[in-house]
């Protein structure tokens, strides 16, 4: 059974940073691409950054590009997400999804790609 947890989240002020983490186990962590996302109240479910199983290659929504910074640990089945210089629209509750499919040349940014979720961990950035 695949466990997925997220820890890190919390207050903060706009400006200041955060960073995610998400332990995985129960299936082979260094095989599936992984994923960041995020769901605020009364919005879709989006993409926040993924990155590849092997941490070759990663993908950023727009909002996150030049600010925010994924990564992986395959040794200790941790995923990681640094948040830095947060905006007031950066809060929501975030997860980490694990991909459905092992290996393939990238990550993927639709919820449907991802198999298994987390209770994920809240984000308020306070203005």
């Amino acid at each position: 059974q695949v466990q997925l947890v997220e820890s890190g989240g919390g207050l903060v002020q706009a400006g200041g940073s955060l960073r995610l983490s998400c332990a995985a186990s129960g299936r082979s962590f260094s095989s599936y691409a992984m994923g960041w996302f995020r769901h605020a109240p009364g919005k879709e479910r989006d993409l926040v950054a993924c990155i590849k199983w092997n941490g070759g290659s990663t993908h950023y929504a727009e909002s996150a590009k030049g600010r925010f910074t994924i990564s992986r640990d395959n040794v200790k089945n941790t995923v990681f997400l640094q948040m830095n210089s947060l905006k007031a629209e950066a809060k929501a509750v975030y997860f980490c999804p694990q991909a459905r499919s092992y290996y393939g040349s990238g990550c993927y940014s639709t919820p449907s790609q991802y198999a298994y979720w987390g209770q994920g961990t809240q984000v308020t950035v306070s203005s």
